[in-house]
């Protein structure tokens, strides 16, 4: 069994559609079950879920409040919860392509070495505009996930976004759950327990996989691609890479300094290149992230 859950905290603008995708899906209702986790929210959240059980009496559909903030602690009381043999993680804006289900089931058969994967993410904005810093470099800020078009490995540096991924329930209970110092709380915008836990699910040895056609559309709000908002998530980065790698020890603290140095390089580099290609808009907008993952990071603001 699949379960999928869903965290939400003040989303009802979203979530009765995020649900609604799930339960059209043309997938066995035998064979998963959704769990909503209200992370506290304040909006019209919990009538919403209640009219989706009602529209959808055949679906297994379960509600839950989690009162301790923070989408780390909603994950982990989704797991606490969860029946199945997959813990799907979805954002409550995120809209499951049709297949969504059926895809996933066929890439588990076949790939029965799994302990977690990732789907692909397509962003969708809202304003109708693509934002003129995004390139390539810049796709994961808008929680944006595309490895092709072939199933692969997660390798190195890279691993799953929250918006659309799943963890074995054997691998989650062998390698623990989501950190709950880490990942975002309201409206900060800390994060790095998904690196967090990933990191340990690799450090196992267990693969990761990227499967292309567990796709969904992923709802971009137009104060999510302004200057103001970059600079928060990039320091937010910087502050839970601090704390993670705190957290590892001073020789992680360390290396990941290093890496960070090494990133200014390749961030300097990059910002020439979009100089001289006219594209002065990617390449400032690195340059305005890096500085506020660096200062949170190097420093404990």
């Amino acid at each position: 069994m699949l379960s999928l859950i869903v965290c939400t905290y003040n989303r009802d603008k979203f979530i009765y559609s995020s649900l609604q995708k799930i339960a059209k899906n043309g997938f066995p209702v035998s064979d998963y079950e959704i769990l909503l986790i209200n992370n506290n929210s304040t909006d019209d959240t919990e009538r919403l879920c209640r009219q989706f059980d009602a529209d959808y009496p055949q679906v297994q559909f379960r509600y839950f409040v989690e009162t301790s903030q923070g989408l780390s602690f909603a994950r982990n009381r989704g797991i606490a919860e969860a029946n199945g043999d997959w813990l799907v993680f979805l954002d409550d804006d995120a809209m499951l392509c049709s297949d969504y289900l059926a895809n996933l089931s066929v890439y588990l058969q076949k790939y029965p070495d799994a302990g977690a994967f990732g789907g692909k993410i397509t962003p969708a904005f809202e304003s109708g505009e693509t934002p003129a810093w995004l390139c390539r470099w810049t796709y994961s800020w808008v929680s944006a996930l595309d490895m092709g078009r072939e199933v692969s490995l997660f390798k190195g540096n890279k691993y799953p976004i929250g918006a659309n991924m799943g963890i074995s329930r054997a691998v989650a209970d062998k390698c623990g759950m989501f950190n709950t110092a880490l990942g975002r709380s309201k409206k900060n915008l800390m994060g790095g327990e998904e690196k967090d836990i990933f990191n340990r699910i690799k450090a196992a040895g267990f693969p990761i996989y990227y499967f292309p056609k567990a796709a969904v559309e992923h709802s971009i709000p137009p104060h999510r691609t302004t200057a103001d908002f970059i600079a928060k998530l990039g320091a937010g980065i910087g502050a839970s890479e601090r704390l993670r790698c705190k957290n590892i020890g001073t020789k992680a603290l360390l290396k990941r300094y290093i890496s960070e140095i090494l990133k200014w390089g390749a961030t300097i580099t990059l910002w020439v290149f979009y100089i001289l290609t006219l594209r002065p808009a990617c390449g400032n907008m690195l340059v305005k992230f890096r500085w506020n993952v660096s200062a949170n990071l190097f420093f404990d603001r």
